[in-house]
């Protein structure tokens, strides 16, 4: 048998760079790049073994590990899941830094490949630096908090170890239905020791990304569900995009008439302008999906996971008989909602749904009625758009208006928490599969800025645009310098509004108040009042190297938005925000979400919430 000696180190580098995915015909690099912040626990490693094989392994520079993980992500989604990145750290808190993004990866099934350093296998000296000392388990580390987050987890404490562990590290970063973070906890010693590692270790390997047909049976029992329906509605979730199934949902939709409404990872899976698609729905969506949701009798989940947003925390499907058919890769989630499953690759399951449906469709009335209701939703959203006074500070849904005259199909909106994801939702246009990347599985804060870099980066000629909320803008902008030094052409939209502007409205619908929601001076009192804080994001961001365009009107803004759009390098665009919105007010909440509310309390804001609260939540069911 032929040997190779190289290091434990090397031999990973060596082996990623000949790992591929294949769908559908198409092959593609299955980890085409690593990112990493070197420490100890890594910089004499795996930094070494990335240095010798350059020419093969891209290398990017962090500055946050946290931030490296959601890059990594906004590059898998954008990828469609066939290629990944991996991430290196050192041991101890670069390592405990990956859990945030590790447990993003894995709530959105998004491969994302983690390499901790970890604490000596061999242990010549015990504690080492930045060692969590375990008095009942001499075998734990830190990085035993990324188990819980990841999809798999070893610790190679063998360089022979590694063979079957990258083998199977591999095997979940390309399955459909078990991808998400993965990580190889990487004992510092472990990784500079030398072993004769076999020839074949490093043959080129093609992990098949599986399509796996319905079952036939499933799928007969699905057809029988369809054609008894009257008011079928199809929730399209994130797996048709994981899928590349959108083409095969318009051909179904096309053939049957059956209303789309998405959740939040499945917008775009129609264009907003198909006749089918009736927009977001849930707490977030809008009144045409949530109504043709309260009097569906048949709900068609295609690759959704039904959270608490999508399902108005149970109390959106109110129809007596309602019945569910879930088409899903995974039989954890075909089964929810008490659903007849249907195991299946999205497309795949789509399009034998729509060859079996063939020559049926729902009742003409019905068609009628959600195509009304949906013209009359875009008037509302044309109202809410409205730039009639270009001189006055513009609004949040402005911002967004101003943002939908100018993209194109090519165009990439990112996003992942405060009050923009709900606008958004029940708002934007989204023109295209790939341009609406809200990240609300785990809704993380600070995800949009390195996100917006890992999209830039597997779509270099498509604008990348990240809209950030002061609040979010203040968790995570040190990734401005990586896009700086690597001169990614991303577009940073800062929405200043002087505070958490969406957990102050929850604040204040719950009874809180708006209590530690402002970002204001704090009086002798306790209270927090008086004028905001005098802090400049746009300086901030510019100090870190990026061209900041200032935009005080409606008119200004349109202006930035557009001169932002054409730059070839890094830029940001900071606007101050009309926190009223007395000029385009948001449409409420067009169904309920569930936070629980103080049953005692003595402040009449909060004994009004809870009113409020025992209301909606009488309504809630089991669906059974």
């Amino acid at each position: 048998m032929t040997t190779t000696r190289l290091t434990t180190a090397q031999a990973l580098v060596r082996f990623l760079t000949r790992q591929f995915t294949a769908r559908d015909g198409e092959r593609h690099r299955l980890v085409d790049a690593t990112w990493g912040i070197f420490g100890h626990g890594n910089v004499a490693g795996i930094g070494q073994a990335l240095l010798e094989h350059g020419e093969d392994m891209p290398f990017h520079q962090g500055r946050n590990e946290q931030a490296m993980v959601h890059a990594a992500v906004g590059y898998a989604r954008q990828s469609g899941r066939l290629s990944a990145h991996a991430v290196t750290t050192s041991i101890g808190p670069g390592a405990t830094n990956l859990v945030t993004g590790a447990a993003l990866a894995t709530v959105n099934h998004l491969p994302v490949l983690l390499l901790p350093g970890d604490t000596f296998a061999a242990r010549p000296a015990d504690p080492v630096l930045q060692q969590l000392e375990v008095p009942y388990a001499g075998d734990v580390s830190v990085n035993d908090c990324l188990r819980p987050v990841s999809r798999y987890f070893d610790r190679i404490t063998r360089p022979e170890a590694l063979i079957p562990a990258a083998l199977a590290a591999m095997r979940v970063l390309s399955d459909p239905a078990q991808t998400g973070a993965v990580t190889l906890a990487l004992p510092q010693d472990v990784q500079a020791e030398a072993f004769d590692w076999p020839e074949e270790f490093f043959r080129e390997r093609t992990w098949t990304v599986r399509r796996q047909a319905p079952d036939p049976a499933e799928l007969a029992a699905a057809v029988r569900a369809v054609r008894a329906a009257r008011r079928p509605l199809i929730v399209a979730g994130g797996g048709v995009h994981h899928s590349a199934a959108e083409e095969a949902l318009r051909e179904l939709a096309d053939a049957t008439g059956i209303p789309v409404a998405s959740t939040q990872a499945g917008k775009g899976s129609l264009r907003f302008d198909h006749p089918a698609d009736v927009g977001g729905i849930g707490h977030t969506g809008t009144a045409t999906a949530d109504e043709l949701a309260r009097t569906a009798d048949l709900v068609i989940g295609v690759g959704t996971r039904y959270s608490d947003f999508t399902t108005a925390s149970h109390t959106l499907f109110t129809t007596p008989d309602v019945r569910f058919l879930n088409l899903n890769v995974t039989a954890f989630d075909g089964h929810k909602m008490a659903g007849a499953p249907l195991i299946a690759d999205a497309r795949a399951g789509l399009e034998a749904l729509t060859a079996a449906l063939a020559g049926w469709r729902v009742p003409s009335a019905y068609v009628a009625e959600y195509t009304e209701d949906k013209a009359r939703w875009e008037q509302r959203v044309d109202a809410a758009y409205a730039t009639d006074e270009p001189d006055v500070r513009p609004t949040q849904l402005q911002v967004l208006g101003l943002l939908d005259a100018l993209v194109t199909d090519e165009d990439v909106l990112i996003n992942a928490a405060g009050s923009l994801p709900g606008d958004l939702h029940k708002l934007w246009r989204a023109r295209s599969p790939r341009q609406y990347h809200v990240e609300y599985g785990y809704s993380c804060m600070g995800y949009e800025i390195p996100a917006s870099i890992g999209v830039a980066l597997a779509a270099p000629d498509r604008p990348v645009w990240a809209l950030v909320g002061d609040g979010t803008y203040l968790m995570m902008p040190t990734e401005i310098v990586t896009a700086v030094q690597e001169n990614i052409p991303v577009k940073v939209v800062i929405l200043q509004n002087h505070g958490y502007a969406s957990i102050g409205g929850l604040s204040e619908s719950v009874g809180g108040e708006r209590f530690g929601t402002a970002y204001r001076f704090r009086a002798p009192d306790g209270t927090y009042t008086g004028a905001p804080l005098p802090v400049d994001l746009a300086a901030n961001a510019a100090s870190l190297g990026m061209r900041v365009i200032r935009a005080k009107t409606v008119a200004d803004l349109r202006d930035a938005l557009a001169e932002a759009r054409a730059a070839d390098g890094p830029t940001c665009v900071y606007v101050e925000t009309e926190t009223a919105d007395t000029v385009s007010p948001p449409p409420p909440a067009q169904a309920w979400w569930d936070v629980p509310v103080a049953e005692t309390a003595d402040r009449p804001p909060a004994v009004k919430a809870r009113k409020e609260y025992d209301r909606h939540v009488s309504a809630r069911r089991r669906h059974l």
